[in-house]
């Protein structure tokens, strides 16, 4: 099997609208910048978007949100797009907000064929309303269901034609999981090498996970906020 794409616009060229996808990245951090920019020029629609955040106004995951392509988001922290902000309002946009830890857990639960789990995140708050509630060692628990997607989109810093991945520092992030959460895993990554040239002790995500790959191009790594010293 040929998992090497020709490019972003290739690897994308099958996802419909209307489709559930999950895209790695923690912030700005490690997120799939050109499959968000090949989206955008696809035109699909009415997706449904598994991410921890929803980007910035004008990068990342807030390109498809100015363009209106996306009808759900279920994140965890949207605290830096003034335009997810006015969607919401007004009642354009769903959003299911879910505390970061367990966002990881249900993405990974989803990838493992856990379809659900018992947690103590939540319990008394908003995040456990309409939820099963059992308790365990002497602890109330609230259920939370598993996330699986039709695709699911990770940016790598290696790879081989494989599909075995490394992830670079932070960059690691969520990418991992949703890798395994996808029916169709598309990967993103700075530097593409034959098979072989990869240490197999280094691998972060085995290529029994991974459809499609592709090396990447032009990243611009925006840092989301910028800390100096005065």
């Amino acid at each position: 099997m040929n998992k090497v794409v020709n490019g972003a616009d290739e690897a994308i060229y099958d996802i419909p609208d209307n489709c559930t996808i999950m895209l790695g990245g923690f912030g700005l951090c490690g997120i799939p910048e050109n499959c968000i920019n090949a989206l955008v020029r696809k035109g699909v629609k009415g997706l449904t978007c598994i991410s921890n955040n929803a980007g910035v106004d004008d990068f990342g995951l807030g390109l498809l949100l100015q363009t209106k392509q996306i009808k759900k988001m279920i994140s965890s922290y949207v605290g830096e797009n003034a335009e997810f902000e006015r969607q919401l309002l007004a009642g354009e946009l769903e959003v299911e907000l879910t505390p970061q830890g367990t966002l990881a857990e249900k993405i990974r639960a989803g990838g493992a064929g856990i379809p659900a789990f018992y947690t103590r995140t939540g319990f008394g708050t908003e995040v456990a309303a309409g939820k099963e509630v059992r308790a365990f060692n002497g602890h109330q628990h609230i259920l939370e269901h598993a996330l699986n997607a039709d695709y699911a989109i990770v940016k790598a810093w290696k790879g081989d034609h494989a599909g075995n991945l490394i992830f670079k520092a932070t960059a690691r992030n969520f990418n991992p999981l949703m890798a395994m959460g996808g029916k169709i895993t598309i990967a993103e990554v700075e530097e593409l090498v034959p098979n072989g040239e990869l240490d197999p002790n280094q691998i972060h995500t085995s290529d029994i996970f991974v459809q499609r790959i592709f090396q990447g191009k032009d990243y611009e790594k925006r840092i989301e906020q910028r800390t100096v010293a005065v």
